[in-house]
C-alpha cells in the first residue's frame, strides 16, 4: 500500500472539486501565530474575507476567524474551483492585513483542509460546528460576543 507524502502535498492528494459542492475549510495563520487576536488584523481579515468578490465561483455560506485560523463552509458554483477560491480569498485578505499592520509577509500557511460534505450531512450542524468555534476555544460564553463571524441564515434566523 502506497503511504500518503506528509506535509502541504498532502492535503491535497484526492481533493475533489464538484459543481455545487459543499466545503467544510479550515486554514492556519502561517506558523500559527495568533495574528487575528489583534484586533487590527482580525477586523481587516474579516472584513475582506467576508466579501462576495473574495471568493470567486464559491459563496460563502458561514465563517468565523480565530485567532490563529480560520473556518468556513462553502457552495461552489457550477464554473467554481475550490483551489482557485481559496486562493483568491487568502491573497485578498492577506493584502488587507498586510496594510492594516503597515507590514509584508506571509499572512496564512500555504495548504487548507478541507472536507467535502456528503448529501446526508446536515449543513446546519456543520455551521453550528463553524460559529461554535470561540466558545469551544473559551474566547466567549456567548457567540453573540464574538465579532469575527457570521452566517447566511442570519437574515432568516439565528443560528444559536
Amino acid at each position: 500500500m502506497p503511504s500518503i507524502a506528509p506535509g502541504h502535498r498532502a492535503l491535497r492528494k484526492g481533493r475533489d472539486t464538484r459543481p455545487n459542492g459543499l466545503y467544510l475549510l479550515t486554514t492556519t495563520t502561517h506558523g500559527r501565530r495568533p495574528m487575528f487576536a489583534q484586533w487590527h488584523c482580525a477586523r481587516a481579515a474579516a472584513a475582506s474575507l467576508a466579501q462576495p468578490e473574495s471568493w470567486p465561483g464559491a459563496e460563502l455560506l458561514c465563517w468565523v476567524l480565530m485567532p490563529d485560523h480560520w473556518h468556513g463552509l462553502v457552495r461552489l458554483q457550477d464554473s467554481g474551483a475550490l483551489g482557485v477560491a481559496m486562493r483568491h480569498a487568502k491573497g485578498r485578505s492577506a493584502r488587507a492585513v498586510n496594510l492594516a499592520r503597515e507590514r509584508s509577509g506571509p499572512v496564512w500557511s500555504r495548504a487548507f483542509h478541507d472536507h467535502a460534505l456528503r448529501a446526508d450531512e446536515d449543513i446546519l450542524r456543520c455551521a453550528r460546528y463553524v460559529i461554535a468555534n470561540p466558545l469551544r476555544a473559551g474566547l466567549v460564553e456567548r457567540i453573540g460576543d464574538y465579532p469575527y463571524w457570521d452566517a447566511v441564515w442570519l437574515e432568516h434566523a439565528a443560528i444559536p
